[in-house]
C-alpha cells in the first residue's frame, strides 16, 4: 500500500489526520477529542494501540486538545514536535521525557517505514512545523496554518503526490463577517491562514513546475465554518486553477476535508 491520509476533522475549530502506508500508521495533530481521535481510528479498524508515533505541528489548542489523553492511549508511540511547541503548551509537562521527541526544521527521521520531513511554517505560534511524509518512493505533504506559502514550504509542496493545503477562508466573507478587526487582520497576515484564493495559485504554481507529470490529488483542509464553505473553497480554488488552463480530473483529483466527517483515504 502506497502512503495516504485520512482527515478524521478538519477545520478551524479542531484537526487530526491518520498517515498510513499500510505498515506503520501515525496520528498528525490531536485537536479532536479524545472520543473522535479513537471513533476516527475505529472507523479504519484501528486502535491507539496501533499508532507508532504522534506528530504535533503548533502548541494551539486546535491542534494538541487531546495530546496528554492521546500520548497516554498511544502505548510506546513516541511524540513529535519542536522545542517551541513543546514549552509553549503545558499538557506535554504530561508527556514522558523518553517518549518526547524534538524535531527541528528541514530535519529528515524514520518512524517505521515512513520517512518523515519537518519544515517551518508562517504562523503565530512558537515555533510551527509541518511534515512530509514519504514511503515507496510516494510523497504526501500537509501544509495547514501559515499565512504566505515560503520557498522552503513550496519546495515540500513541488514534489508531492497527495497534498494537503489548507484553504481557510474566502477574503469577502471574512472582510464583512462578525470577527473583530484585530482577528480579521491577524487571519490575513503572513503569520495567519491561507485564502481559497492563495490556495488556488499555490496549486497552479504546483502544477506548472510538475509539467504535466502524473496528477497530484489535493485535499483542501482547515476550512473556517465562519468565513468559508466547502462549496465555497473549491469553487475559487478551481476558478484560479481553470483561469490557468489546469482542470480537474485531467489535471488534478481534489477532495474537501470535512469538519464533522472522516474523510479519505487518499492514498499517492
Amino acid at each position: 500500500m502506497s502512503i495516504g491520509i485520512v482527515s478524521i476533522g478538519s477545520s478551524s475549530s479542531g484537526n487530526s489526520y491518520i498517515v498510513s502506508d499500510g505498515k506503520t500508521r501515525l496520528l498528525l495533530d490531536v485537536g479532536l477529542s479524545g472520543k473522535r481521535i479513537r471513533e476516527g481510528l475505529a472507523a479504519r479498524s484501528l486502535s491507539p494501540g496501533d499508532i507508532r508515533g504522534i506528530l504535533v505541528t503548533h502548541e494551539h489548542v486546535d491542534h494538541v486538545k487531546s495530546i496528554r489523553m492521546m500520548a497516554r492511549e498511544c502505548g510506546d508511540a513516541r511524540v513529535y514536535t519542536s522545542r517551541g511547541t513543546a514549552g509553549g503548551c503545558p499538557n506535554f509537562e504530561y508527556v514522558s521525557k523518553d517518549r518526547l521527541a524534538l524535531v527541528s526544521s528541514q530535519e529528515v527521521f524514520n518512524i517505521g517505514s515512513i520517512q518523515v520531513k519537518a519544515f517551518s511554517l508562517s504562523h503565530d505560534a512558537a515555533e510551527p512545523l509541518s511534515y512530509s511524509f514519504k514511503s515507496g518512493g510516494r510523497q504526501l505533504t500537509v501544509v495547514t496554518d501559515t499565512g504566505v506559502v515560503t520557498d522552503e514550504i513550496f519546495q515540500e509542496i513541488r514534489t508531492a503526490d497527495v497534498l494537503v493545503l489548507e484553504a481557510n477562508h474566502e477574503v469577502n466573507l471574512l472582510e464583512m463577517g462578525p470577527y473583530p478587526y484585530s482577528v480579521k487582520r491577524r487571519i490575513l497576515g503572513d503569520h495567519g491562514h491561507l485564502s481559497n484564493e492563495t490556495a488556488g495559485r499555490t496549486l497552479s504554481s504546483m502544477l506548472e513546475e510538475r509539467g504535466g507529470r502524473e496528477m497530484p490529488k489535493i485535499l483542501l483542509a482547515h476550512l473556517s465554518s465562519q468565513n468559508n464553505t466547502p462549496l465555497q473553497a473549491k469553487m475559487t480554488v478551481c476558478d484560479v486553477l481553470n483561469d490557468n488552463s489546469f482542470a480537474e480530473d485531467r489535471d488534478y483529483l481534489m477532495g474537501i476535508a470535512g469538519k464533522d466527517r472522516i474523510s479519505g483515504p487518499v492514498q499517492a
